[in-house]
């Protein structure tokens, strides 16, 4: 495996790190494979990969949605299976198929899960619709029950969920999914914001230009392993397509 080698990553500690993380399910398949990465406050790290190469399942491990067979995933220093709680401050998810409350508004959403990550009080509705028009929600929007919304404006609903948390971690899966090119690109200008905020940002995509557009470093997983990590410095000048693409027909 390629290493970031002396790339200028910030000398602080990482938000987000994945140690010899490995998981082998119950029916003996290794979906992920002695995974080592770290993602730093104000830096976007990309994981890029076929289906079923164990981008998903390490953003699940850093949830805690489900155990590491071996290895741990530590969000803030804290192995995330040993301190759930810290998972629930530190971190927000935003997944490829959104699951939120569809017979609430855009408002309600936001005040629900606020609540639900711990702020008893939630947003006043000014809070809520600033942190809506950030991520391209229309005012108009704001009020409508999202079982009239697209899948691409519930996916701009759930990234302002993520957004008005405050969390210091970003977990993102597919995030552009559904998402039509001018509100992908919004969404784009969207992260380099929150990276701006010193926010930590671990994303899986398919995406390999949107991939390069927003990542400080990027890694190819292959069949549970990292094949390749580069920072953005590294990459200067070459054709990550064709990098992916040899990684992914074995000739690298």
């Amino acid at each position: 495996m390629e290493s970031d080698k002396n790339n200028g990553m910030s000398r602080t500690a990482p938000m987000l790190e994945a140690v010899n993380l490995t998981k082998r399910y119950d029916d003996g398949v290794l979906a992920l494979d002695d995974l080592n990465l770290s993602v730093f406050p104000g830096r976007a790290y990309a994981m890029l990969g076929a289906n079923g190469a164990g981008k998903t399942t390490t953003i699940n491990l850093f949830l805690n949605f489900i155990d590491p067979t071996e290895g741990e995933a530590r969000v803030a220093g804290v192995a995330s299976h040993r301190d759930p709680l810290l998972i629930r401050e530190k971190v927000s998810y935003v997944s490829e198929n959104v699951m939120l409350y569809m017979n609430f508004s855009a408002v309600q959403n936001l005040d629900f899960f606020a609540r639900l990550s711990g702020r008893s009080k939630g947003f006043r509705r000014d809070e809520c619709r600033d942190v809506l028009r950030r991520v391209g929600l229309e005012d108009d929007c704001h009020d409508r029950k999202l079982k009239t919304f697209s899948k691409g404006m519930r996916q701009k609903c759930g990234i302002a969920i993520a957004v008005i948390k405050g969390a210091p971690a970003i977990l993102l899966d597919e995030p552009t999914s559904g998402l039509d090119p001018k509100a992908a690109f919004e969404f784009m200008n969207l992260l380099d914001s929150l990276r701006a905020e010193g926010r930590a940002i671990l994303m899986s995509t398919h995406d390999i230009f949107r991939a390069r557009e927003i990542a400080d470093d990027i890694g190819i997983v292959k069949e549970g392993r990292l094949v390749m990590q580069r920072s953005r410095e590294e990459l200067e000048g070459e054709d990550l397509e064709k990098i992916y693409l040899d990684y992914m027909s074995g000739l690298s």
